[in-house]
């Protein structure tokens, strides 16, 4: 699975088409807070089981870098943490790992989805008052998850490793509101490969509190929704959800 993401993402970024380049040379810097809501279920053999998820905050960063040169495309780098803590209570035999958890008795888990985004994108417009980014994301987790319960009438915890790349279209819009400051924004990313699909979202509001020729200075708020449906990436199977309101800083260079 892995080296077939890899490779699909490859092979888009290649067949991207070109569009208009930044005219100068920018860098953004950005970080937020995320409070989502993590709901859904996974499985590493038979059934998935369903969690119930705390409630947590979870940071994200992001760095991206604009050139002139023709042809070749803008690049970004966003990390999310993203990791679920949850409990559920067995209804049916839980295969998790080597172990196969009892029906009644209550399970715990940590899944580490952490993860980077890749993102190559060209610009189809790029002015004060519109701006329209388009380009391919390899979005690649590199993480595990945990259960712990009682599995032949002994506590015990269960631990498996998943790494795989997803690729996946990318998009990003902007409309500035004219001597405000402000502007509107949406960027997702989104696409399905065999039976795995990532989405992820956010729309928002941007204030541009400090504007000079050294520096833009932006704080931004919004809602951000991301759904995880992963198919037998390294024998791990999920469904899951996470969507909650953030703010963050942005820095453009």
């Amino acid at each position: 699975m892995k080296k077939y993401c890899l490779a699909a993402a490859l092979s888009l970024a290649c067949l991207a088409p070109a569009a208009q380049a930044d005219t100068l040379l920018g860098l953004y810097l950005g970080g937020e807070a995320w409070g989502a809501e993590p709901e859904g279920s996974f499985a590493n053999k038979g059934n998935q089981q369903d969690f119930d998820f705390a409630d947590k905050n979870f940071s994200s960063f992001y760095a991206a870098l604009e050139h002139p040169v023709p042809l070749v495309p803008n690049v970004k780098l966003k990390y999310t943490e993203l990791k679920l803590e949850g409990s559920a209570v067995l209804n049916e035999t839980f295969d998790f790992g080597d172990k196969s958890f009892t029906v009644g008795g209550t399970v715990n888990t940590v899944g580490d989805l952490n993860h980077m985004d890749y993102i190559l994108y060209y610009e189809l417009f790029d002015n004060d008052l519109v701006s329209f980014d388009f380009g391919l994301n390899a979005k690649h987790f590199d993480g595990d998850i945990s259960v712990t319960g009682f599995a032949n009438g002994e506590s015990t915890t269960e631990t498996v490793d998943f790494s795989g790349f997803i690729p996946l279209g990318y998009l990003r819009g902007e409309v500035g509101l004219p001597l405000t400051g402000l502007s509107v924004f949406a960027e997702g990313s989104l696409l399905a490969i065999d039976d795995s699909k990532i989405q992820d979202f956010q729309i928002g509001v941007a204030w541009e509190f400090i504007d000079n020729m050294a520096v833009d200075v932006a704080v931004r708020a919004g809602y951000r929704s991301m759904v995880v449906e992963l198919d037998d990436v390294d024998d791990i199977t999920t469904d899951l959800d996470a969507s909650g309101p953030f703010a963050g800083v942005q820095v453009h260079f």
